[in-house]
């Protein structure tokens, strides 16, 4: 297995690190053959080269079999609006160049953690669903964008393809089949005519999925039913933007963003990445919490490489850690907390017991 490491900025480093730690436990626990090869992206490789997401950081992640990937943004460019080259566009250019078109995120919650989350026991504890979020079209790569010659007004341009959409509803539908049978298309067809097309698009797929139940509901519905009934949803499936808005959204029901891993996918390449930021105030102090990169390194195992049984070991031993209380401070509730390289070393140590 070739995997490429792109840490990033902030935290990015520190999380990865505890996930490579893992990895190659798993691989030394199953006789796998690892090898890892790291490049720079983000705000990291803005200071060395001058572009976010450089050509020699392509090959690299374009040669590999999977990407583990930890975070962009710093705040020196989050605090300058006109600056010209952003960590941000990294992320972009990489998806892109990359082909990942799907990007798949996960809300489940943990048994020993369901008090943390901000919604009441009744409507978290069992909550299971996942979102499909397209990633390559949508507003954030629509043209044309500017600003007229005054400055006064600005434009985006949302622009969407049927091939786009079926695509990503595709892997909706099969994602559902294994699942509870039931996918959601989120839109809003009432007013958007991008949104009309993926409506339309998906009722036409629908009659090959016979098995799956597909409902439809516009996303300012699906953003107060997640609060007040998130079991009710299984598989989601919706366009970029209102899937960047939604799963910021859902990723809070579990009660910790440090929590949650994410894959975004593609014809070939496929990444894995926690759904944290960077947290720059966090950055080389040992605190964050690398459950979730860790996380997503089991998802890389099960997605990237079929291999279950090993995807499955890792999640073990990250719900053994919080049935412990094995963790950082951020959920540690005021009692012993663990530095990120204790959690990481803890974990792997019980791959290998």
């Amino acid at each position: 297995m070739n995997i490429a490491l792109l840490p990033g900025d902030g935290i990015g480093p520190e999380v990865i690190d505890q996930a490579v730690k893992v990895v190659k436990a798993i691989g030394q626990k199953f006789g796998h053959k690892i090898t890892f090869k790291e490049a720079i992206v983000g705000a990291a490789a803005i200071d060395a080269t001058g572009e976010p997401y450089p050509d020699a950081t392509h090959e690299i992640a374009a040669a590999s079999d999977a990407v583990l990937f930890g975070a962009i943004g710093d705040p020196k460019y989050d605090n300058d609006p006109k600056a010209k080259v952003r960590p941000e566009q990294g992320l972009l250019l990489m998806r892109q160049k990359l082909g990942l078109f799907a990007n798949v995120r996960p809300t489940f919650t943990f048994p020993s953690l369901v008090h943390k989350s901000p919604l009441k026991l009744d409507r978290v504890d069992g909550v299971d669903f996942v979102f499909f979020r397209e990633l390559t079209g949508g507003i954030y790569f629509g043209e044309p964008r500017g600003r007229n010659e005054q400055g006064t007004k600005a434009f985006d341009t949302n622009v969407y393809s049927k091939h786009e959409i079926v695509r990503l509803a595709r892997m909706g539908f099969e994602a559902a089949q294994k699942r509870r049978k039931l996918l959601t298309c989120v839109d809003k067809a009432n007013v958007m005519a991008t949104s009309r097309l993926w409506r339309e698009t998906v009722q036409e797929l629908a009659p090959e999925y016979p098995d799956v139940k597909v409902e439809y509901e516009f996303v300012d519905a699906v953003a107060m039913r997640l609060i007040q009934w998130p079991k009710a949803y299984d598989v989601l499936i919706t366009e970029n933007l209102f899937g960047d808005i939604l799963t910021d959204e859902a990723s809070v029901i579990s009660g910790s963003m440090g929590l949650m891993p994410s894959a975004s996918l593609g014809t070939s390449i496929k990444l894995f990445e926690p759904i944290h930021g960077s947290y720059p105030q966090a950055a080389g102090k040992d605190i964050a919490n690398p459950l979730a990169t860790v996380l997503s390194a089991a998802m890389m195992f099960d997605y990237a490489f079929d291999l279950k049984e090993e995807s499955k070991m890792i999640s073990d031993v990250v719900n053994q850690s919080l049935e412990e209380g094995y963790v950082t401070e951020d959920i540690a509730d005021g009692g012993k907390s663990y530095k990120t390289s204790e959690v990481g070393d803890w974990l792997a140590a019980k791959i290998l017991a």
